[in-house]
């Protein structure tokens, strides 16, 4: 079971993204805070595999954040969320791939794809191409 560290100052977003990803078998940590979020990432005795974390914040932004976590736990994954547009995430410094982003407000289906995507799993809502099952 993969775990995702959930990152956003709005708790409602959290909640949200929690029983998504919780509801689709993925074991969840939760912060509201980047600051409360390494600490959560120095203390987790296990993998974590997945950062979905917002990009605008108070304190430690979603690009600060993910910088700073792939110093302790290389192998962690990063999406990132925003309501923001690309010119305001600019003014982050955050440069964000599109394979990276998942815009708010997000669906069910839009969200676990782009996690699956991420962690490299075949997703529930990709269609088969000509010639596979």
């Amino acid at each position: 079971m993969e775990t995702i560290l959930v990152v956003d100052d709005e708790a409602e977003v959290r909640s949200l993204a929690r029983d998504i990803l919780e509801g689709s078998g993925y074991m969840v940590l939760e912060a509201a805070s980047g600051e409360e979020a390494l600490r959560l990432a120095e203390a987790h005795p296990h993998p974590i595999h997945l950062l979905l974390t917002d990009i605008v914040m108070p304190g430690i932004n979603g690009g600060q954040l993910a910088d700073r976590l792939r110093v302790l736990r290389r192998e962690t994954k990063i999406v990132y969320m925003s309501a923001h547009t690309s010119e305001v995430i600019g003014d982050y410094g955050v440069r964000v791939p599109s394979d990276s982003f998942v815009a708010k407000p997000f669906t069910v289906e839009r969200l676990i794809r782009k996690i699956q995507e991420k962690l490299g799993q075949q997703s529930p809502f990709k269609r088969p191409g000509p010639g596979r099952p």
